[in-house]
């Protein structure tokens, strides 16, 4: 807990009560307990994330910890913290947390870094990523070690207008002047990846075919409960709650478009459908396009 940086200590009651509610909801991650925590499975290892740290997040970070794992975790979004659920973490000792909601991208990009780094060992052994930036982080770092290593020269964040590259470079810059070799003994440290989000899936295929990905990754994205369930069955859920949460107006009557009709699109449009919504599908994919249209959606184009 005393390493941890969360936005109010305070609010770890609150975060308790809604985690031990949670448990009823995963009875996935709780069998998992009783049936793998005696043997623990994960003694030694450190697992280190990049996930939305929620309360969903949280049920999971105290199943990795109750097989045995030492687990660090920050939030792979400036605004997905639920800070009850951080404070609930941290003040249990359950895992080491760096996570608030509205974080800078400065402050953002130093959460990931005080996740990756592991007190008394070089790096985590396996890790857990939403989105792909701290196996990012990881493969940038160890490319600008290198480059220093071989010229002795620095990151430059005057090099880019890309105001969240810049925070990259400026992090990766002070990182390298105090320890040349953190990121390469990171990336040989690390095991594994496994990589939650199509965004970051597609970057980890990218680096793979140039032959530039340093570790293995699993894509779990794309096995069956996350594709088939999460993605259709969740957005479905969370998308009209998410809508009238933020703007608190009736969606009955109102033209939505859906852009893309994949797993995501199709839970999406039918939670719009069976809001009331008229529900307009723009996809580029002509078999999705038409399973929209015997799904009996309006198929238009976005211009």
């Amino acid at each position: 807990m005393a390493d941890s940086k969360v936005k109010d200590m305070g609010l770890a009651e609150f975060g308790r009560k809604e985690l031990d509610l949670a448990e009823h909801e995963m009875p996935g991650l709780m069998s998992a307990r009783k049936e793998f925590g005696p043997g623990q499975p994960f003694k030694g290892l450190n697992i280190n994330g990049s996930l939305h740290m929620t309360i969903q997040t949280g049920v999971l970070i105290e199943t990795l910890a109750a097989l045995g794992a030492k687990v660090r975790w920050c939030s792979c979004n400036i605004f997905s913290t639920q800070d009850h659920a951080a404070a609930g973490i941290a003040k249990a000792g359950t895992a080491t947390v760096f996570a608030w909601k509205g974080e800078t991208l400065k402050e953002y990009w130093w959460c990931t870094e005080q996740m990756m780094t592991v007190p008394g060992a070089d790096g985590c052994d396996q890790l857990v990523d939403d989105g792909g930036d701290a196996t990012l982080l990881i493969h940038k770092g160890k490319e600008f070690e290198e480059k220093f290593a071989k010229d002795g020269s620095l990151p430059d964040p005057a090099s880019t207008e890309n105001a969240e590259f810049k925070c990259i470079l400026e992090l990766l810059k002070d990182s390298i002047q105090v320890d040349k070799t953190k990121y390469t003994r990171m990336a040989a440290k690390c095991k594994g990846v496994s990589e939650e989000t199509t965004t970051g899936v597609h970057r980890l295929k990218e680096m793979a075919a140039e032959g530039k990905l340093l570790f293995p990754a699993i894509n779990v994205n794309d096995c069956v409960t996350k594709s088939k369930f999460d993605n259709v069955y969740g957005c479905r859920h969370s998308l009209p709650d998410g809508i009238m949460r933020a703007t608190d107006v009736m969606i009955g009557g109102k033209r939505a478009l859906i852009c893309g009709y994949g797993d995501v699109g199709k839970g999406s449009a039918f939670a719009m459908r069976g809001a009331g919504a008229r529900v307009l599908i723009a996809e580029i994919d002509p078999i999705c396009a038409l399973q929209a249209c015997m799904e009996g959606f309006q198929v238009v184009t976005i211009e």
